[in-house]
Formats: structure tokens, sequence, C-alpha cells
């Protein structure tokens, strides 16, 4: 077995991915011109609803406006397990486990064998504990912060007490009973003035973060940087990057084979001062050909564009997702037009160029994580 260090530092490597055993055919069949009977990956938003107001929120034009309903997220769960699918994310611009037909949903994809990932604020993971812990292959809490005074500042809840105390609690809970990854997501946060003042940020609780989560039993903590409405990412100010620097320093002697820190692509695109537009060569986005967001307003080419009419592929509310994506336009989004934000997947665009053109070099590896 692998030791922990290689498997999640290996998550976000998604090039690698795309060299498994079993996912490898179906890329090379999109490489090459053809289309899929269906995704690989789905990004499944249950519903819009959250329980919290964070003012930063990246989905605020679309949050708590829909969800889809019990029954047809009973059947197209049936649809996803009986499917070419291999992995399913349930996140959302609302709090996926806000949805009360969650557990089931997780029981019958978890039973059917595919992959779980989870993307949740933490506060109702007690809910559905043992669902979580028996059929989730990983769960990545976005806590973004160490301290309740902090958290409540960038995530409050409107509730008359704080619930960063429920979320360490249910977080802890997890870890003791999980069979998969548990990962706690810290997004460098901060707020300024019409002068560039700071008011507020999370920058200086990361190292205690990374405590924390240890302490409660995390197998690792991602660093990810701000995006704004358009999905660019936020600059970062001089004042914090010697902060940002010596947290990170702090951050990485807490690691063993137990505990992993992950830097995204975000947070070093931000270390390494790479403009806010990220140009792309390439006209056609083969990703959305391997993957598709699910949500209570329709389907969408990517979680970049949820919510963007312009990026809408299909509406899963009247229609099986076989169906549907059989009559998908999947060339509805230009990239080198509509994406010049930082794309995670822009790599992964790239390498399918090299397979397509045959001149690919890597060996298969055994599967490990379809999450591409």
């Amino acid at each position: 077995m692998e030791m922990l260090s290689s498997i999640t530092d290996k998550k976000l490597d998604l090039v690698d991915k795309l060299y498994q055993k079993s996912i490898f055919p179906s890329v090379l069949r999109v490489a090459t011109g053809e289309r899929l009977e269906a995704p690989l990956v789905v990004d499944l938003d249950p519903t819009t609803f959250c329980d919290l107001s964070c003012p930063e929120c990246i989905s605020k034009l679309i949050i708590n406006n829909g969800q889809l309903a019990s029954d047809r997220l009973v059947t197209l769960a049936a649809e996803l397990a009986a499917s070419p699918v291999k992995a399913v994310i349930l996140i959302g611009g609302g709090e996926p486990l806000m949805h009360k037909s969650i557990g089931p949903i997780v029981t019958t994809l978890g039973k059917a064998g595919l992959q779980i990932g989870l993307v949740t604020n933490g506060t109702l993971i007690h809910r559905y504990l043992q669902q979580i812990a028996d059929y989730v292959s990983w769960t990545r809490v976005s806590l973004d912060s160490a301290t309740e005074e902090t958290h409540t500042i960038f995530r409050p809840s409107g509730r008359s007490t704080p619930v960063f105390q429920q979320i360490v609690a249910n977080m802890t809970a997890l870890a003791k009973s999980k069979r998969g990854k548990l990962g706690y997501s810290f997004l460098l946060m901060y707020r300024a003035d019409s002068q560039g003042q700071i008011l507020a940020s999370n920058y200086h609780e990361l190292a205690a973060a990374g405590q924390l989560a240890k302490e409660i039993g995390c197998d690792y903590l991602e660093v990810k940087a701000f995006f704004d409405d358009g999905h660019f990412i936020m600059q970062m100010p001089a004042e914090l990057r010697t902060t940002l620097y010596q947290q990170l320093a702090q951050l990485h002697e807490l690691e063993d084979d137990h505990f992993r820190v992950l830097e995204s692509s975000t947070v070093q695109a931000l270390l390494r001062g790479e403009p806010r537009t990220s140009k792309k060569e390439y006209n056609r986005c083969l990703t959305i050909e391997l993957r598709t967001t699910i949500t209570p307003s329709g389907v969408y080419v990517c979680p970049y564009h949820r919510g963007n009419t312009n990026a809408r592929i299909g509406d899963i509310a009247n229609e099986s997702l076989l169906e549907m994506w059989k009559k998908a336009d999947t060339r509805i989004v230009n990239p080198s037009v509509q994406c010049q934000f930082h794309c995670a997947r822009h790599d992964t665009n790239c390498e399918l160029a090299v397979i397509g053109g045959r001149l690919h070099a890597r060996p298969l590896v055994e599967d490990y994580d379809f999450f591409i």
C-alpha cells in the first residue's frame, strides 16, 4: 500500500490521473475526437441552499435559489450508479448536506462502487456521519480559519451561537470512523477598504489551522487562493506576502507520514506572481467530455461556469443523464475567449492534445483516484 504522502500528493496531479488503467481508454477516445456515452466525473449540486452567509461567497449570484426535487435526485443517483460514471463530487453553490435526500444518495452511489467526494462547510456532518464514513472517498471541509473569531468573520452563520466548535466536533467524529480521506480546506482571504488598507485577514491563522487539522485527525490541509466573481485569482497585498511565506514554512513543518499539506495550483500561481489573466491557446476544452456539473438550474460545462447560461449544455430535471449527454453541445465554450481565468484543468487539456497526437510516453498506472 502506498504511503499517505504519495496518495495525497497525487490528489492534485490531474495529468497523472489520466493514465490510470481504467481511465485511459476513455481518455484516449476523447483525445482522438470521440464522445463518451457519459462523463467519467460528475460535480453534483443537490441544492443551492446554504446555512452560512459568507460575504465573499463565490456562488452568491445563485445561492438560495432552489434545489433538485427529492424524487429526481433519487432517480438520478440510480442513473449514475448504472452508468459509466466513475466518480461523483457532492458540492454546490449551496451546502450539499442541506438536501434532505443526501443520505440515501450517498448510500446508493457508494453501494454501486462509485468514488464519492464531498465538499462541505461541515456544520451538518453529524446528520450523515455513518453514510459519509462508510462510502465517501474524501471529505473536504471548508473551514478557512483556526479560531471561532475568524470563522465568524468570514463564515457567519446567522445562528445565535457560532458554529465553529460544532464543525470541529463533527470533523473529529468523522476522523475516528472514516474509511476515506478527510481534508481541512483553507481559502486565503482578506478584506480591504477603498484605499487598500487591510481590514481583516485569515492569513495569520494558516499554521494554527494545520495544527488543528492534525489534532482533529485530518489527512491533509489544502491551501487555496481566493477568486473574485469572475473566477480570477485575487492578487495578494504585499503586506500579506511575508505573512504567507512565514505561515507556509511553519505549516510544512507539521507534515509527516500521516498528514500532508497541499498547495493548490492557485496558490502556486499566487506565489509566482502570475498575472490574473491565463491565456489559452486552444479553442476547445476536451475536459468537458470527461466531466460535467449538474445543478438545480441546469447542467453546465464545468464548475467555473456554474450558472452561466452561455455554458449550459442541458437540463437533468426532465430527462435522463444519458439522453441529455448524447445531445449536449460540448463545444459551447471557447477557452481562448471565455476561460482566461486560472483553470485547474488547463494542464489536463494540454496533455489531452499530446495524447490525441499519439505522442504520450507515460506508462499506465494502477487505479488510485478517478477524480480527474
